[in-house]
């Protein structure tokens, strides 16, 4: 091999989700030449697969919901959903699944593309094999970030689940086994082309609750099987409970503390063994059983480390066990915090350490010091009734050994709430560390409570004291006075006690 077999960046990014997007963003501002890797569709599983066409099958499904409790919008929201214009609506948030426009950002960004599987082959080298079976190989001067995010992990001890899972609509894929079980993963859950009749979903988490809320309301019976106690095990109880009670009334089966044991498709026709010896029928079924990193065939074994694992990095989102300060991960791969969200802020850090590394200047650069997301993760549950958090739950407080007081407050007290619906159904707990005196963790669960999280996040982040946090003025009638209820509330049970 020749010096001019291979291309030389200063920057090489694997993965052109909105994650790689950033890191490649803001590489190329800082003036480094970047080429950017992606072998399906520029903008990743965010934009066609996960967080924009599944919040745009949920928006008219929430709407409803909440139109349908307000006096006087009450009857013309009794109607179903126009099915049709929903997923033409999803389709548009997806961009059709073309992602031209994305691809001209890039250009405009002065970021090349190389379309193609890359995988690393030894340290600052990336080969990319062409979708014609081509090999291009690169050569990073600086740093290679490897942003390839997560795939929907499925059971390994089903038969049956490996024949069309995952596979992107308007994208070559391989013959489908029509003889599989052919099930649903978070993506054909987000792209479906109509609703099935009946839809089994295997999972309690967020994409189970979400996409459970989404088809119900889309005409779709739906039958939840979950394999705890309740829905959402990750967050405050109630959280579950309320949307819980919120699918049931809307027609959806849920059932708690059960399995599947079996499960083959016949004749087009989903058929389900539970645990508990019950057996159903379904038309699609959706596994919703967690995530796993996207490193499976990345060459990580060139670099000394395992295929298929979590990249684990530092502060600087710098791969540990890898020596040298060249490799990156953000995102979903390095498992800190699977959220879009999150995963842009690592990579505008990344991004910003790859830069001062270059450039040979110092990381702590003040106020914006490029070190990673150490603040709590805001994540929204786009349910009925929304679900909000961030920070630590009462069950993770107890766990760290943190002494927290837990304050909780019914929504349905708020005026601003009442607004939303006269028999409103909510609530709100803050943890409040009594030595500090800072809040340490919220969570929300009501209708419109998704924009109080940025408040409850600054409050953390911030680690603003009760004290002042007091004199943050809610506006009146707003859901946000729920503030200074949950404030006052402590003052009651705990401060005045104390």
């Amino acid at each position: 091999m020749t010096a001019e077999d291979i291309r030389t960046y200063d920057v090489i990014v694997i993965g052109a989700g909105p994650v790689g997007e950033n890191v490649a963003d803001r590489t190329a501002a800082a003036g480094l030449s970047t080429v950017i890797v992606e072998s399906e569709l520029v903008g990743g599983e965010c934009s066609y697969w996960a967080c924009e066409p599944s919040k745009a099958l949920l928006r008219p499904a929430l709407l409803r919901a909440d139109a349908a409790r307000v006096p006087g919008l009450d009857l013309a929201a009794a109607g179903p959903l126009d099915v049709a214009a929903v997923l033409a609506h999803r389709d548009r948030m997806a961009a059709h699944w073309n992602d031209d426009g994305q691809v001209a950002w890039l250009k405009t960004a002065g970021i090349d593309l190389r379309r193609g599987y890359g995988r690393l082959d030894g340290p600052r080298r990336v080969t990319v094999t062409t979708s014609d079976g081509g090999t291009v190989r690169l050569r990073a001067r600086h740093a290679v970030a490897v942003c390839t995010g997560s795939t929907a992990a499925l059971p390994d001890d089903l038969p049956g689940l490996t024949a069309s899972a995952g596979d992107p609509p308007g994208l070559a894929t391989p013959a489908k086994d029509t003889d599989g079980l052919r099930p649903w993963t978070s993506r054909e859950a987000t792209s479906a082309t109509r609703p099935p009749g009946r839809l089994v979903i295997v999972g309690a988490g967020v994409v189970a609750a979400e996409m459970a809320t989404a088809w119900q309301a889309l005409g779709t019976q739906v039958t939840l099987l979950a394999r705890g106690p309740r829905l959402l095990p990750k967050m405050e109880p109630f959280a579950g409970e309320l949307v819980a009670e919120r699918l049931r009334e809307a027609g959806a089966d849920l059932r708690f503390g059960v399995t599947v044991t079996a499960v083959a498709r016949t004749g087009g026709e989903v058929r389900v063994t539970l645990s508990d010896g019950d057996r159903l029928a379904a038309d699609e079924i959706l596994f919703a059983t967690g995530r796993a990193p996207r490193t499976g065939d990345t060459g990580l074994e060139t670099v000394g480390l395992t295929p298929g694992d979590w990249l684990t990095t530092d502060d600087t989102l710098t791969v540990t066990g890898v020596p040298g300060d060249w490799l990156y991960a953000a995102g979903d791969v390095n498992g800190r915090a699977l959220f879009t969200h999150q995963g842009k802020h690592q990579a505008r850090i990344a991004g910003a350490v790859i830069a001062a590394r270059a450039s040979g200047a110092p990381l702590d650069t003040g106020p914006w010091s490029p070190h990673a997301d150490t603040a709590p993760a805001p994540e929204v549950v786009f349910t009925d009734p929304e679900i909000a958090a961030v920070g630590l739950t009462t069950v993770e407080a107890q766990r760290s050994g943190r002494r927290v007081h837990a304050v909780d407050y019914d929504l349905g007290h708020v005026a601003g709430a009442l607004q939303h619906d006269p028999a409103y159904r909510g609530r709100a707990r803050a943890l409040i560390d009594p030595d500090l005196r800072v809040v340490l963790g919220v969570t929300f669960a009501g209708a419109g409570v998704a924009e109080l999280l940025h408040s409850a996040t600054v409050a953390i982040a911030g680690e603003i004291p009760i004290e002042r946090l007091w004199h943050a003025v809610p506006p009146f009638p707003t859901i946000s006075e729920v503030w200074l209820r949950l404030l006052e509330t402590y003052r009651d049970q705990h401060i005045r006690r104390d």
